[in-house]
């Protein structure tokens, strides 16, 4: 049983997207519904996330989307360092402090400022040992950031009762046809 769910993914940079109105936002989003939508009905309770600029925002909206539907749905974001938002734009500080403001559970892990790159290692280590299972916005075709976490959930799969789950580029394109569809039939 899955009742805690880390989401990780590619960050918006990774992706192209560099603004809120891009429309592969909402493909992305619209997966990972349909996805957490799958699990609560087999008991999930908590998604958690780091608070990282994309896949991981884009879900923190999801959940709180889904809140009026399915209130028992929470959130957590674990961010590995103090300040990971320090050198953003304004905008996305505000966006981010919004939701940090609105998690279920926020905290840092190191409670310090970053330092150095093992706090990242550090911080997939123990958003692993704490869940039941992963979702990854990641196409093996198109190597990123999330292939660190995406290895070591592997590695740990193997030792442990953990699930991974992936979006990858099939399945967006699934839903940004599903999408298209919808509006072509709104026309009709």
């Amino acid at each position: 049983m899955i009742k805690r769910l880390v989401v990780t993914g590619y960050k918006a940079h990774e992706l192209g997207i560099f603004d809120d109105s891009h429309q592969g936002i909402p493909i992305v989003k619209k997966a990972i519904k349909n996805q957490f939508i799958a699990l609560i009905d087999e008991g999930l309770e908590w998604i958690i996330l780091s608070g990282q600029q994309g896949v991981e925002t884009w879900t923190a909206e999801v959940v709180l989307e889904m809140k009026e539907e399915y209130p028992d749905l929470k959130f957590a974001i674990i961010t590995p360092f103090l300040d990971q938002e320090k050198n953003w734009s304004e905008l996305k500080q505000e966006k981010y402090r919004s939701l940090l403001s609105q998690a279920d559970y926020q905290t840092s892990l190191t409670k310090r400022p970053y330092e150095a790159p093992w706090q990242f290692i550090e911080k997939n280590k123990f958003l692993l040992r704490n869940s039941d299972g992963i979702l990854i916005v990641y196409d093996e075709e198109n190597e990123g950031s999330p292939k660190y976490i995406k290895n070591l959930a592997a590695k740990f799969a193997e030792k442990e009762n953990y699930s991974i789950f992936s979006i990858d580029a099939y399945d967006l394109q699934v839903i940004a046809e599903e999408i298209a569809e919808e509006k072509r039939n709104d026309y009709i």
